[in-house]
């Protein structure tokens, strides 16, 4: 399905209490977008980190956003409610973290679409598991996707390149 939209400011997508959000009101900020889960083995690993990133660079123009998925094994159960107090609580994610949505298939989460079709992976452009990440420049352009297993932090040079920040 051919899509008109160009950035991920043409999207509007639903945060954890059901509200639509515009993502053009992070126009002119660095993204990282990641599908997230509360019971993957990459849960310890990556909040922690996603929320070292966030604080360390929020203030020139970083915003992380969380799309809970419960699309491999199961590992994101929970309602939006609990997976809010799960992040916010246990991992102090400052960051939001919007509604639990599918990245694959055919009730994949528009957003999602666009961010696969504009960097496929390496086997294919489905979404392979949780923590998958997609960095966007501040046009709204998907400069780059990182596999599960790639830590946040080890992507803060590409991160730190896209702020402009030495």
């Amino acid at each position: 399905m051919a899509t008109s939209k160009k950035s991920v400011y043409d999207f509007t997508v639903k945060d954890a209490k059901g509200q639509e959000v515009e993502l053009s009101k992070y126009r002119g900020k660095v993204l990282l977008i990641v599908n997230v889960a509360s019971q993957c083995g990459f849960t310890n690993s990556n909040y922690p980190e996603l929320t070292t990133l966030y604080q360390k660079y929020k203030d020139q123009g970083l915003e992380i956003l969380g799309f809970p998925s419960n699309q491999f094994n199961g590992q994101e159960p929970g309602s939006n409610e609990e997976i809010q107090e799960f992040v916010c609580t246990r991992f102090k994610a400052e960051y939001p973290v919007f509604a639990k949505v599918d990245v694959n298939g055919k009730n994949a989460e528009p957003l999602y679409s666009f961010l696969k079709a504009s960097k496929g992976g390496i086997l294919g452009d489905s979404i392979k598991w949780n923590f998958t990440k997609f960095l966007v420049d501040r046009e709204g352009k998907v400069v780059d996707r990182y596999a599960p297993t790639t830590t946040p932090l080890s992507i803060e040079k590409d991160i730190k390149k896209l702020l402009g920040v030495a």
